[in-house]
């Protein structure tokens, strides 16, 4: 399972007076919890992880429909470091995705404001091939949409995904997406190509509502 991975953005244009003042209150932005699923685990991204992460990522399969990572060790480490900066400024959070078998990263998922208060934001996932098909991604896009309209007041979660990203597609229509159009020649590969990608959201209200149902359906005896 892949999808789009998020460019990272390492400056604003938002005072830094009106993010304090706008921003959930938390302390997430001085360390990022760690994520507990039933499959993975989802932990704060960290220097080490990059030597592990880069290979996975840089992959032919994976990066068909990603935009393209960092190409070198160095660079992907000062990747991690620009997500830690972000983070501290409120503005970004980038997880680590840890199989619980494994106890090692082998994807990533984060996600961003696409406004100061954090309102609206869009997320990103990439995960290594061998892990496809595993469930993976379903767990961790619970993890961290449980996370955005939780911890970090988030109403409304985007995600952008390649039109002929069929897996990706139906993973995140399997955690409740609505998709709400298509964005053409939106997305730009490694090799240069351009892809259309089918923009997707997560309303809070409907996500806490399914959630609900979820938890009580669970609590039935068969």
């Amino acid at each position: 399972m892949h999808e789009t991975a998020l460019p990272l953005t390492s400056s604003s244009s938002t005072p830094a007076r009106d993010r304090d003042e706008r921003s959930t209150p938390g302390n997430w932005r001085d360390q990022l919890p760690v994520l507990e699923g039933r499959r993975v685990s989802l932990r704060e991204l960290d220097a080490s992880d990059a030597a592990t992460l880069l290979p996975l990522l840089a992959a032919p399969e994976v990066g068909r429909f990603l935009s393209p990572p960092p190409q070198s060790l160095e660079r992907f480490a000062g990747f991690i470091e620009a997500t830690l900066n972000e983070r501290r400024a409120g503005r970004y959070a980038g997880f680590a995705i840890v199989p619980h078998e494994t106890g090692r990263p082998v994807g990533l998922v984060q996600i961003r404001q696409l406004d100061p208060s954090f309102g609206t934001a869009e997320w990103g996932v990439a995960l290594g091939a061998e892990w496809w098909g595993r469930g993976l991604f379903v767990d961790a896009g619970q993890l961290l949409l449980d996370f955005a309209f939780n911890e970090l007041g988030t109403f409304r979660v985007e995600a952008r995904v390649a039109s002929r990203n069929a897996r990706g597609n139906r993973a995140v229509e399997k955690l409740g997406a609505v998709a709400e159009g298509l964005l053409r020649g939106s997305l730009v590969v490694a090799d240069g190509s351009r892809h259309d990608q089918v923009l997707w959201s997560w309303l809070k209200e409907d996500w806490r509502r399914a959630r609900a149902a979820e938890t009580e359906a669970s609590t039935w005896v068969h």
